[in-house]
């Protein structure tokens, strides 16, 4: 393990679970993005993977470290006495233990690293001449992520060593003026738990400017971190000789651009979880059961923080063993296509325990639609019907300008079942007809928004020359769940970049 003073540090905490090694990668990304370093991220973020995946079952901390030539990760956990193998492509790897913490590290050469350089020589290219490249380079930083906790991070590995020996940031709770830490480093790491002691001890200024902090061994200062008229928090930092104007003017600007960092941040992240919600509004609180079939279904918003999207799925029962199923996609994404996703689910729950059929229904919320005037957009729908009798499945279908819906056979034959007709508000006129097909067991009924039939790769479309059913002819004797799993699969792998578009399947299987 490299024993060099880190030119930076990034660090955050995880809980396990399911999730922790997916937000370890997002964590990763950030870093990457941050450090200008994404010729590698795909490298880093498969490292960091493989030490989180075989974590223990306890909270655990990932750090990145950037030593200008090479960046190196460690996953630390408490230890309980279990031992690890390498990550075979990594540069270096190795694990060290503590008392009560094992570390799990690796590095990977950077393409064209430049030497790590000493803390005094950055320090005096802060005050020289290219402080003004000091500050673009530090607003790129800020600029790389709208993660709003990892904004006090950067802040803080920005300042360290640059201008202080160690910086510390408080962030302000939401509605209220408290503030609570939010990262604190240090040149010298050990000194980090002593230093976070001592500043519990400081009472932190209630204006907004600039502060000295009483303390006995370190000319410290307290800059607030204000945005658009609130604060968001205060900025501190310390070293044991006396700053000068120089320095102290570069760190009242950088506090104006951390601060607008911090709001823009947690802006974003405000309107991603308003999204979200939204979006699980959208959508069945649960997965329901389903007794007499197999049922899956996989729904994935494009992006990390995205727009509320359009596509959507259901299913639901309107009496004994009759069950309503329905998959769309509204032209669009943000809130008008939210509103027609909303329409649509709610019309087609309303209208189908009221009695009316799958055309019926279907017919009325063209009409629905189409009164919505200029808010309304197109949608595409399969919308159907699921009897379950001692043969299988009876269902009736309606394919509405949607992507054809496929049966596979036990036997590997892949079929449409499903006539195309016109998509929903577009024509006031359009006549829509059921189809009527019977699933045997083992039969595979195949539903997927363009999310799926669109992946593109250059020129190629996954559905072009029937590549959606050769995928689902691979899928005989699979599960509901494994079918759908399997055609994920194939989506992400289609292409290197990751899809623009929404998408969802689903699967029913005639047990």
């Amino acid at each position: 393990m490299v024993t060099a003073t880190p030119r930076a540090v990034l660090a955050a905490s995880f809980p396990p679970g399911e999730a922790a090694v997916p937000d370890a990668k997002r964590f990763t990304r950030e870093v990457m993005t941050a450090w200008a370093a994404l010729p590698v991220c795909p490298e880093a973020e498969r490292l960091v993977g493989e030490l989180v995946a075989d974590t223990a079952d306890a909270p655990f901390e990932v750090v990145w470290l950037h030593y200008g030539e090479s960046i190196q990760v460690e996953v630390r956990e408490k230890t309980d006495g279990r031992d690890f193998g390498p990550s075979a492509d990594a540069i270096t790897w190795g694990v060290t233990f503590t008392s009560s913490l094992r570390t799990r590290w690796a590095r990977l050469e950077l393409p064209g690293g430049e030497p790590v350089q000493s803390d005094e020589w950055l320090v005096e290219a802060a005050h020289g001449p290219g402080w003004l490249g000091f500050l673009a380079d530090a607003s790129d930083l800020l600029a790389g992520t709208l993660n709003p906790e990892m904004v006090p991070a950067i802040i803080a590995q920005i300042v360290v060593p640059r201008l202080a020996s160690w910086c510390a940031v408080y962030t302000a709770r939401d509605g209220s003026g408290e503030l609570r830490p939010a990262y604190l480093w240090h040149a010298d790491e050990t000194q980090i738990d002593a230093m976070r002691h001592e500043l519990e001890e400081i009472a932190l200024p209630g204006d907004d400017d600039p502060a000295v902090l009483p303390m006995r061994e370190w000319q410290a200062l307290a800059y607030p971190l204000t945005a658009r008229g609130r604060r968001l928090g205060v900025m501190c930092l310390g070293r044991r000789d006396r700053f000068p104007d120089e320095a102290m003017q570069i760190a009242e600007d950088l506090s104006r651009r951390a601060a607008l960092a911090l709001d823009n941040a947690r802006l974003y992240a405000q309107q991603a979880a308003a999204n979200r919600a939204l979006q699980r509004s959208l959508l069945p609180p649960d997965e329901p059961v389903t007794p007499g079939f197999d049922f899956h279904v996989i729904y994935e918003p494009a992006g990390e923080n995205n727009e509320v999207g359009g596509d959507f799925y259901d299913l639901f029962p309107i009496g004994d063993g009759i069950w309503r199923f329905a998959i769309g996609d509204v032209c669009g994404t943000g809130p008008e296509a939210a509103a027609v996703t909303g329409l649509a689910r709610h019309t087609l729950r309303l209208l189908a325990r009221e009695g009316y059929g799958v055309a019926a229904v279907v017919s009325r919320l063209n009409q629905a639609i189409l009164e919505e005037g200029e808010r309304a957009r197109f949608l595409t729908l399969l919308h159907g019907q699921i009897t379950v009798v001692p043969e299988g499945l009876d269902i009736r279908l309606v394919s509405a300008g949607h992507p054809e819906a496929l049966r596979l056979r036990p036997d590997g034959v892949v079929e449409v079942v499903a006539s195309p007709q016109s998509l929903l508000g577009v024509f006031p006129e359009a006549k829509f007809q059921e189809d009527n097909l019977r699933l045997t067991p083992g039969d595979v009924l195949l539903g997927v928004t363009d999310g799926v039939t669109e992946r593109r790769s250059g020129d190629r479309l996954l559905d072009d020359d029937g590549g959606l059913a050769k995928l689902l002819a691979e899928c005989v004797d699979l599960s509901a769940r494994a079918v759908a799993e399997r055609i994920r699969r194939a989506v992400q792998d289609f292409a290197p970049e990751p899809s623009a578009d929404d998408l969802a399947i689903l699967v029913l299987r005639a047990p």
